[in-house]
């Protein structure tokens, strides 16, 4: 087996890059956290594998400041599986590479049918990757031997998949097709914060009264509020279902929450001033969160579309198969020649029926250039198509 040791002095770092440096072609890239385990979504090991250089073990907190890294290696393709999953922690290093490739994107554009990077690995590579370690505490010190190993195991084949993907691409014409899907992985923006973000508590169902729903919003905020200064998961504070088990109850006193046998996690006694207060200042406020949240520039499901937009129906009903077929022609599932939203709303607002109007409605919504030119045709055919099948049933009933 081999040592790994993790890197977490500036004299290691520099020579470290000075080492990839000297390294040919691309990086292969990864990122452990502690999702689960602690509040923030940062790296606490940052992997880093180039042909002839070997596999680089960085330990983010104690080395800080990564521009030295950046500018070394900004323009290099770097090599990841998920990307989505590891730029936005590798952002917060200030790591942004110009170039990526997506194992997993690429697997998806070409038809894989598992994409996990154990599963891509075993099918093209015919080596078995264990998975030991995935889910365990990342922010540990010291990491074991074994944690190392599976860490630099994650990378060290990235570079032979990554060639072996970009032969199967070219080899299915889906080369640009993919470029453009790593790009738009590189560039998509942060996610927006998500408006009340307490109403994910899960259980919240189960409570009723906009009164509640006060008090669960108030628990919520002051669980994260600790969560978030203590570094550690929500969850691993107060579960979500102690936090509505408490609401339930309705104690009338701070004993009373105490004795709640419901309410458990490993700060529901010791900060119970704070969850107690929490309560109160629920209990006290006088502008109340609706029962739920209208979202006002949302899609209706489609299973009302008949009875309140029959038009839509019809369109939708008719592009919906014929975008289904060409993504099986294509040899890669549906989401991924074009987002199902997306055609959701067009079908809905109507940009109109012909090509250059929905590309367009298309383009708004975000599609990329390749997805546009393999639907854009296929809906308008299927929209025209839906108003010729209204007027022959109509003609038939009358």
């Amino acid at each position: 087996m081999t040592e790994y040791r993790v890197i977490d002095t500036a004299e290691g770092f520099h020579e470290a890059i000075e080492a990839l440096q000297r390294g040919q072609g691309p990086l292969g890239v990864d990122v452990e956290r502690a999702s689960g385990f602690r509040y923030s979504q940062r790296a606490y090991l940052v992997q880093v594998f180039r042909r002839d250089a070997g596999a680089f073990l960085f330990d983010p907190p104690a080395i800080g400041d990564f521009t030295s890294f950046q500018d070394a290696f900004g323009e290099t393709e770097w090599v990841l599986h998920a990307a989505s999953q590891d730029l936005p922690s590798l952002h917060e290093l200030g790591l942004y590479p110009a170039v990526i490739f997506d194992t997993e994107l690429a697997a998806r554009l070409l038809g894989h049918e598992r994409v996990g990077l154990g599963a891509i690995v075993e099918e093209e590579l015919g080596i078995v990757l264990a998975k030991a370690h995935s889910a365990d505490d990342w922010s540990t010190r010291p990491l074991p031997q074994s944690w190392l190993e599976y860490a630099a195991l994650d990378v060290v084949h990235l570079i032979d998949l990554r060639d072996k993907l970009v032969a199967e691409l070219d080899q299915q014409h889906k080369t640009e097709f993919a470029r453009e899907e790593f790009a738009a992985a590189r560039d998509k923006p942060e996610r927006p914060a998500r408006e009340d973000p307490w109403r994910r508590l899960s259980g919240l169902h189960t409570l009723r009264g906009r009164r509640n729903l006060a008090i669960a919003r108030s628990l919520w905020q002051a669980r994260e509020d600790f969560a978030r200064e203590q570094d550690i998961a929500p969850g691993r504070l107060v579960p979500d279902r102690s936090l509505v088990a408490a609401i339930r109850s309705d104690p009338q006193s701070k004993a009373q929450l105490a004795g709640n046998k419901e309410f458990n996690g490993r700060a529901s006694r010791t900060q119970l001033d704070r969850w107690w207060a929490a309560i109160e200042a629920g209990r006290a406020v006088t502008t109340l969160p609706p029962d739920r949240l209208s979202h006002s520039d949302s899609v209706p499901p489609p299973r009302v579309w008949a009875d309140r937009n029959p038009a839509a129906d019809a369109r939708y009903k008719q592009a919906r198969p014929a975008v289904e077929a060409h993504a099986e022609e294509l040899n890669m599932p549906t989401e991924n020649l074009l987002t199902p939203d997306f055609l959701r709303r067009i079908s809905w607002d109507h940009p109109g029926d012909d090509v250059t109007a929905i590309s367009q409605a298309l383009a708004d919504l975000g599609a990329r250039s390749w997805q546009i030119a393999e639907t854009a045709p296929l809906i308008s055919r299927a929209f025209v198509e839906s108003v010729q099948g209204s007027s022959q049933d109509a003609a038939t009933d009358s």
